[in-house]
């Protein structure tokens, strides 16, 4: 992991997590913050109404850590310890399971993120992987 990546209460997360997980990815550790709300957009399209804000995906990646692990061309990310997702080409749905359950190192980010934002990073990173 590249130095300084992270620091404060993030690197004690990460340390506990390592330490206490490793080879057993249902161990049920979870980090003692939450991941910082992803910023939003509005939703694009429609008439009236003013709409829902709508997590943006890219910056749901950002925020959440996730180019700390994995290598994403458009996200300008280039982590090593996950996956190379622009690579794997992942579906939509198959991004949205492993950010949900996790598995192997990668912890589950349901209740860490909500279910827009999972949907979000799912179809940000499905739609631009590999391009």
């Amino acid at each position: 992991m590249p130095a300084n990546l992270w620091t404060g209460q993030n690197a004690r997360d990460i340390a506990v997590y390592v330490a206490k997980c490793a080879n057993n990815p249902n161990c049920g550790v979870v980090a003692e913050t939450p991941a910082p709300a992803a910023a939003t957009t509005t939703a694009g399209g429609g008439g009236g109404g003013g709409g829902t804000p709508a997590p943006n995906g890219k910056q749901v990646f950002a925020t959440a850590g996730c180019g700390g692990c994995h290598t994403l061309k458009d996200a300008g990310a280039s982590g090593t310890v996950g996956p190379n997702l622009d690579q794997l080409k992942p579906s939509e749905s198959r991004v949205q399971h492993q950010v949900e359950v996790g598995g192997a190192v990668m912890p589950a980010f349901k209740g860490r993120l909500s279910a827009a934002q999972i949907a979000a990073v799912a179809k940000y990173v499905s739609s631009v992987a590999g391009k």
